[in-house]
């Protein structure tokens, strides 16, 4: 969606535009619900917390004004919200606890499939390699390549500096470059 299309669409939806509420579901539910279960592992947790994402949205239309980046404020609210849901409902004290007790953004050979940046590399080597990650490098790279968001939105999502999120990639695709060099050396000596 072009950003003056976009604002149109906001616009609209704040002033009570039912079909212009429809298109922001329809636009952005699925990539929400992706990204929360990358988060959350829980379907119905997932679903409930958006469900809920935009009825408040729609409740609330009035009171949220002019927003410049409607899909970073999507992330960053949504995450928000699910991050609130899955601390009552497992009794996390933090999102660090609760990321490191949990199995969030695991890759699956069908999320390596769809993205043309992998597509010489093997999906199930990838998804393993990327499981390596951190559970944050994993989230940025998972934000920047599957979510589309830019180093600054992804910054807003994660509630961290822009710098931060460059680091973070930069470490990222080392380890995948170290991992995947490791990967084809043992292969190449279990061949010969």
């Amino acid at each position: 969606m072009s950003s003056s299309f976009e604002k149109s669409i906001w616009h609209l939806f704040v002033e009570g535009d039912m079909n212009a509420f429809s298109t922001l579901f329809k636009t952005y539910y699925s990539s929400l619900h992706n990204y929360g279960l990358k988060i959350s592992g829980d379907h119905k947790l997932t679903e409930d917390c958006l469900q809920s994402f935009f009825v408040y949205l729609h409740e609330n239309r009035k009171k949220l004004g002019n927003i410049v980046n409607i899909k970073s404020y999507f992330f960053v609210s949504f995450r928000r919200s699910l991050l609130k849901a899955l601390k009552r409902a497992r009794n996390f004290s933090s999102y660090d606890k609760l990321i490191e007790n949990s199995n969030a953004f695991v890759f699956s050979n069908e999320d390596i499939l769809v993205e043309q940046e992998f597509i010489n590399i093997r999906a199930k080597v990838l998804a393993k390699l990327l499981n390596t990650l951190s559970t944050r490098e994993r989230e940025t790279v998972y934000l920047k390549y599957y979510s589309e968001l830019s180093t600054k939105e992804i910054a807003e999502v994660m509630n961290v500096k822009y710098q931060s999120v460059q680091n973070t990639l930069q470490k990222a695709f080392y380890k995948l470059r170290n991992h995947a060099e490791l990967q084809e050396i043992k292969r190449i000596l279990q061949i010969n």
